[in-house]
């Protein structure tokens, strides 16, 4: 069936409203992740050496952003042209640096989790099953794209 027309104005619209709360959800986002997955912190050069997660660390927040950001930017391009296109330069970094940090298929469910919870809370009444698909499809894409970069990368070394 592919991306719907309505798919993509959820992920969109939802977006739109959590852009005004960026800092607060970067911080839920990243605690979630964490009390989902506690040595996942050591992946995170931002989080490494700390025993919390810091309430102003702007390297998390950044990081958060760039996370909701592409999601949504999957989701329009999902609609767009059927699949993500990320540019190859950004998909070949995204691809190596998850590789360095030593990244698994698995690290990217403890991500969707974690993202799609923040959504959820972030949207309260407006979240539902339909909300949760979409989001999930576009996370579902972007990481797809970022796993084939990193097992390129991995083939080729």
């Amino acid at each position: 069936m592919g991306f719907t027309e309505k798919q993509e104005a959820m992920v969109k619209d939802s977006w739109e409203i959590m852009k005004k709360n960026i800092p607060q959800l970067s911080l839920r986002f990243f605690s979630l992740i964490l009390e989902i997955a506690p040595a996942a912190k050591n992946m995170f050069s931002f989080l490494k050496d700390s025993n919390e997660i810091p309430q102003n660390n702007p390297k998390l927040k950044a990081h958060a952003v760039k996370v909701f950001k592409m999601t949504c930017e999957s989701a329009i391009q999902l609609r767009e042209k059927g699949e993500v296109v990320v540019g190859e330069t950004t998909l070949k970094y995204l691809g190596s640096v998850h590789l360095q940090k030593g990244v698994i298929d698995p690290h990217f469910e403890v991500v969707k989790e974690a993202l799609l919870r923040t959504v959820k809370e972030a949207m309260g009444e407006k979240w539902s099953e339909e909300m949760k698909e979409a989001w999930g499809e576009a996370y579902d894409q972007l990481a797809a794209a970022i796993k084939a970069e990193m097992h390129a990368e991995a083939a080729a070394a």
